[in-house]
């Protein structure tokens, strides 16, 4: 395994947000390699414990040297976050921190088949231990298929064009190289937007539709709402508008309460509560971090707090 400089983004603005307990268990649904962990880490005291998920298999063999009796690290899926806690003997948590998206060191392995810069095979699985890679995926997708996922997951204004290119090289042998699709979408898009590859928004697309990634999302903000203790903490930082707009709207609604008719006769503490509670507006990086880490210029994070309404047992 290739080893990959990678820097957490928005490390210590997230953590802090967690407001984090010597005591409390924490939940870092997204290891990558490990900045976010050791950070939380560092705050706990002996007591504390700290549950780490990656569905990425080189970020598990990565995350071994962090030997920690309070630490464990887990080959899963966020989405998978309920039941991996329940087989680990916990009901709740103290705070849940999500650091979503692709990781620097997939993008710079170019044997992953994330990134265009690279000629490699197109893969784009974050675990690439299963599942179809990206080259299989367009090798039998229908064309009314990949042209909805080009437009739904990369607000792709050429996915017409785009898919019907891609349909029309099956006939040719195929796409199996980042390369191939990034010069065939080159070819295919009759504009450019300034300082961007024509390749980006189908490469994001593709990812987001192999891994599934907002749908996880959708999962793991659900089941946040049963995992967290009052008063704990969910912080998540998203780097591209489809991702902030699912979170955004999550913690609003939550923050919201539950909406009853108008005229519905209850008194004041009959009314449902608020699940959560915003903490603060959305925080971006600041100048030198974007500086020191370009990644970090597109990243969001929002903070919220489970409050204090009854939970199920």
């Amino acid at each position: 395994m290739i080893v990959h400089e990678h820097q957490a983004v928005l490390l210590a603005k997230a953590v802090d947000g967690l407001n984090v307990r010597a005591d409390g268990i924490y939940v870092d649904g997204t290891f990558g390699r490990g900045g976010h962990s050791r950070r939380i880490l560092q705050l706990l005291g002996v007591r504390g414990r700290l549950i780490a998920l990656d569905r990425d298999p080189d970020a598990i063999t990565a995350g071994q040297v962090l030997q920690d009796p309070r630490f464990t690290l887990l080959h899963a899926r966020f989405g998978e976050l309920e039941r991996v806690l329940a087989a680990q003997g916990i009901k709740r948590v103290d705070g849940i921190l999500l650091d979503l998206g692709v990781s620097s060191p997939q993008l710079d392995d170019a044997a992953r088949g994330f990134s265009f810069r690279f000629d490699a095979p197109l893969d784009m699985r974050m675990d690439n231990s299963r599942g179809m890679s990206a080259a299989q995926w367009l090798a039998q997708a229908d064309e009314s298929e990949i042209r909805e996922v080009l437009k739904d997951y990369g607000e792709e204004r050429f996915a017409k064009q785009i898919a019907a290119a891609i349909v029309a090289a099956r006939s040719q042998g195929g796409i199996g190289s980042t390369r191939q699709l990034a010069a065939l979408v080159a070819h295919a898009v009759p504009a450019r937007e300034p300082r961007q590859d024509p390749a980006t928004r189908t490469f994001q697309a593709l990812r987001i539709h192999l891994n599934q990634e907002l749908e996880e999302l959708s999962l793991v903000l659900t089941q946040s709402l049963a995992l967290l203790n009052p008063g704990a903490r969910l912080a998540v930082i998203s780097f591209h508008s489809l991702e902030d707009r699912i979170v955004k709207r999550f913690m609003r609604e939550a923050a919201a309460g539950a909406s009853v008719p108008r005229r519905l006769p209850l008194r004041a503490h009959e009314m449902p509560r608020p699940l959560l509670q915003l903490i603060g507006r959305a925080q971006r990086a600041d100048d030198a971090e974007v500086a020191a880490n370009p990644r970090a210029r597109s990243a969001t994070l929002r903070v919220a707090q489970r409050t204090a309404q009854a939970q199920a047992s």
